[in-house]
């Protein structure tokens, strides 16, 4: 019989379809899995990253298709918009992923009340440079922005932090 923690387990392992080497749950947009065993039924909560974000549908599919591998046929993915998502829910392992693939990480916590740290460079993921500049505001995706390494000269995305 599959277990609640089976059914999270395999929720929170859904890859990002965008960038592959990040989970749903990496990212933060895994909100929340309940699992009743009775009924066999499953409810997954997600959140986008931003309300028009392309990816919502595939990780949608991308869910439902992985509950059937441990033989959970009803799923209902919820797609809730608030509280609005924020970097401040990737987590750390997330960022270490995201800067091992290249994309160099959203800066810590943005959500904070107080000081707010400000960035004024973005580290190379490549070499670890800060002197880097922003090409273009969007790269790969609208999460991300172009920048380039003046040190190593090698492009490079940079996760937006929101």
């Amino acid at each position: 019989m599959t277990t609640v923690e089976e059914v999270r387990a395999t929720a929170s392992a859904v890859p990002d379809p965008e960038v592959p080497v990040l989970t749903i749950a990496d990212l933060g947009v895994l909100r929340d899995v309940t699992y009743d065993p009775a009924a066999g039924r499953a409810v997954v909560t997600i959140t986008p990253t931003y309300s028009g974000c392309p990816a919502m549908d595939a990780i949608r599919s991308d869910i439902v298709t992985a509950l059937a591998g441990i033989s959970v046929d009803d799923v209902e993915v919820r797609t809730v918009l608030a509280p609005a998502w924020t970097t401040d829910w990737m987590s750390d392992a997330g960022r270490r992923k995201l800067a091992d693939f290249g994309i160099a990480p959203p800066p810590g916590s943005v959500g904070q009340r107080g000081a707010v740290a400000v960035a004024l460079s973005v580290r190379c993921p490549q070499c670890g440079s800060l002197d880097t500049r922003e090409v273009a505001h969007f790269g790969s995706t609208a999460c991300k922005a172009l920048f380039v390494c003046s040190s190593c000269r090698e492009p490079f995305d940079h996760f937006k932090a929101l």
